[in-house]
């Protein structure tokens, strides 16, 4: 299964995510449901760096499923559109092949 962990503040103001694990929906590499939470995650991080000047960390393991993305500054509101629209995905990919291949959780940090 696929845990999502997304963290905001207390105002909603994204500061990160972590993803780890695999869908095991299909066997490794032909997995439509690992496929697209990668597609969706690696082009947040990658619009980010792009099309913001904000300063984020983030790391990648394809062994174990993990992904990790956290704003070290301000975030603007682009950057926050963004994370939104890979939360919209993801939310989306947990409602059509359900809850034993993705979680999602939301946190305050």
């Amino acid at each position: 299964m696929i845990q999502v962990d997304v963290f905001s503040d207390s105002n909603g103001v994204p500061a990160g995510i972590e993803i780890k694990g695999h869908a095991g929906y299909d066997e490794y590499g032909r997995d439509i449901i690992c496929a697209a939470v990668s597609a969706l995650a690696l082009n947040m991080a990658n619009s980010v760096e792009k099309f913001t000047e904000d300063e984020f960390k983030g790391s990648t393991d394809e062994k174990t499923g993990r992904f990790t993305f956290r704003f070290t500054g301000a975030v603007s509101p682009e950057s926050k559109l963004l994370m939104d629209s890979l939360i919209l995905g993801l939310t989306n990919i947990a409602e059509s092949y359900g809850a034993e291949y993705i979680k999602i959780r939301f946190k305050e940090v």
